[in-house]
């Protein structure tokens, strides 16, 4: 049988359109479905639009009480059957992580043994995270061993690969993401003032996004809030922060921003679908995270040409150019420095649209189909 049409097994929790790693296999399992290559998808969640087909199989593993943590057994005893299954046809299998040990490519798009947060919250939620932390770092380290290929999604990924699991570097790729360029591309004539007036937003006043989960400190938020605090004192009624995302602290955010006073100076939209049209008619991304191992909505916001404020260690850092290194913030934890950077760039509207007008077209140059592209391409590498 040739290496073309072997089929594919792909595994992961899910293959939707939303969120940075489920956004990225939605997208390889597109790309060789649309490929006509035989694809076995695995997963909790598989998008609509990856119906079954002649080429496409769907195996669906139980999510019990939508929990993620729950399912996790299922999809690592699912994953491995349905590989086995079609041994004799010597399938890809593509995996993530520690969700499937398996000994082929393993594509990595978080390194748990790269961040602990079992220090957060209280007794009894520190015992959990650190039992479940444990747990994560372990499954993730069997699996990584044994695969002969790992696909990582950042220079700053392949090096946590290598300092804090152990991977060989030379059985190690760098994949970066792609985007929609579609979806994400600066604004048209009249669009950005058409989206800010159904908003709300004053066309006069500057916005800047916050995008991502609120469910502990990995993203910075508490970092962002301090930040926000010190631009309303200095500047009157200021800038506007929009705020999307959920997550179990999110109701405690809300309740600290309206005892602050800055219920006019921050506002909290949830889960929103339309992020794309967000984006496009705001003035810049702030992303003060801890740990990213890569970071597509920083990228994203860059391709939409929003000029985007991020964690120097964040693995979309490594790609900003010479000229936009004073958007990248040493520590995650200084709350007055990035209060000057965000000031800075919204200060310097004008000067900031230039400066990010090449970077934007570059990175909006690299589709989806070429990260798929460079990922079948290194697996049959390793497999000649």
């Amino acid at each position: 049988m040739s290496a073309a049409s072997r089929p594919w097994v792909l595994v992961s929790a899910a293959f939707v359109k939303t969120g940075g790693q489920d956004r990225a296999n939605y997208a390889l399992a597109s790309f060789l479905a649309r490929q006509g290559e035989p694809v076995h998808i695995v997963a909790h969640r598989i998008d609509a639009d990856l119906e079954p087909a002649a080429n496409i199989a769907r195996h669906v593993a139980p999510r019990p009480l939508h929990s993620d943590l729950l399912g996790e057994p299922f999809l690592q005893w699912l994953g491995p059957r349905c590989a086995a299954r079609l041994q004799r046809d010597r399938p890809h299998v593509v995996t993530n992580g520690g969700n499937c040990a398996w000994p082929d490519v393993n594509w990595v798009h978080y390194v748990h043994a790269a961040y602990d947060r079992t220090g957060e919250g209280n007794a009894l939620q520190r015992t959990r995270m650190l039992v479940t932390h444990r747990n994560w770092v372990r499954q993730e380290r069997k699996a990584l061993l044994r695969a002969r290929l790992v696909v990582a999604n950042s220079q700053r990924t392949m090096q946590d690969l290598v300092d804090r699991v152990g991977v060989p570097k030379e059985r190690i790729r760098v994949v970066y993401y792609g985007t929609d360029p579609q979806q994400f591309r600066p604004p048209v004539d009249g669009e950005r003032a058409a989206t800010r007036a159904a908003l709300g937003w004053a066309d006069s006043r500057p916005v800047a996004l916050f995008i991502g989960a609120l469910g502990d400190r990995r993203k910075g938020f508490d970092t962002l809030f301090r930040a926000w605090e010190r631009l309303a004192k200095t500047n009157g009624r200021g800038p506007l922060l929009v705020v999307i995302g959920r997550g179990a602290l999110l109701p405690e955010w809300q309740r600290r921003v309206a005892a602050a006073g800055l219920g006019d100076a921050i506002t909290f939209l949830g889960f929103r679908d339309d992020v794309p049209r967000l984006v496009r008619a705001a003035d810049m991304l702030v992303a003060p995270t801890r740990y990213e191992a890569y970071g597509l909505g920083v990228h994203e916001a860059l391709c939409c040409g929003l000029p985007a404020v991020v964690s120097a260690d964040a693995g979309v850092a490594e790609r900003y150019p010479a000229e936009l290194q004073h958007l990248l913030l040493p520590s995650a934890d200084e709350a007055d420095d990035l209060a000057r950077r965000i000031e800075r760039c919204l200060s310097q509207p004008a000067e900031m649209a230039g400066l990010m007008r090449g970077f934007s077209a570059q990175l909006r140059a690299r589709t989806w189909d070429d990260m798929a592209r460079d990922i079948v391409s290194a697996s049959r590498e390793f497999r000649s």
